[in-house]
């Protein structure tokens, strides 16, 4: 195995992206509302936390928009997406994304006011538990109020591109 950092130099960001990106992750669209404003990024992440309460984890950059949003201690939706919806993900990970993203998009308002994409391979919805700054980003962790999912094809991002498995769906 090659390294990917300077064993002489400094660590940099662009090495750890780099090896990071030899992890594959799943494709979410994180989503919450604010008054009658939706707000929808596309989020890799995210990981379960405990099943005992149930609970999982988003990692949101502060300088983000979103940021703001789950800050006020509101709820919030992860939509796992199909292989099929790339284009939401390309849609929602742009920085000027933050409510044009969703327009032409089917949703339904979940318990906590956040959006649940309607055609989305699963989705886990929370209400926001606690929250931990670390770094440039803010590790939100969020009990879970409802979850449902269907079978399909997931959308996958590794080595800075974005893959189904090939699964029918």
């Amino acid at each position: 195995m090659r390294e990917l950092s300077d064993p002489h130099g400094a660590l940099t960001s662009d090495q750890f992206r780099q090896v990071m990106g030899l992890f594959a992750t799943g494709v979410t669209i994180l989503t919450s509302a604010h008054g009658s404003t939706v707000r929808a990024m596309t989020a890799n992440a995210v990981a379960s936390v405990s099943l005992d309460p149930l609970s999982l984890l988003v990692c949101v950059n502060r300088s983000a928009i979103m940021h703001d949003v789950l800050s006020r201690g509101g709820g919030f939706c992860v939509n796992f997406l199909k292989a099929s919806q790339e284009h939401l993900a390309r849609a929602c990970a742009r920085p000027d994304s933050a409510e044009a993203s969703l327009s032409g998009v089917e949703y339904q308002l979940g318990k906590n006011g956040a959006p649940i994409l309607t055609e989305a391979m699963g989705y886990v919805e929370c209400a926001v538990a606690t929250a931990l700054d670390f770094g440039t980003h803010t590790i939100f962790v969020g009990t879970v109020l409802a979850f449902g999912g269907s079978e399909g094809d997931p959308l996958l991002f590794f080595g800075g591109k974005y893959a189904g498995l090939g699964q029918p769906g």
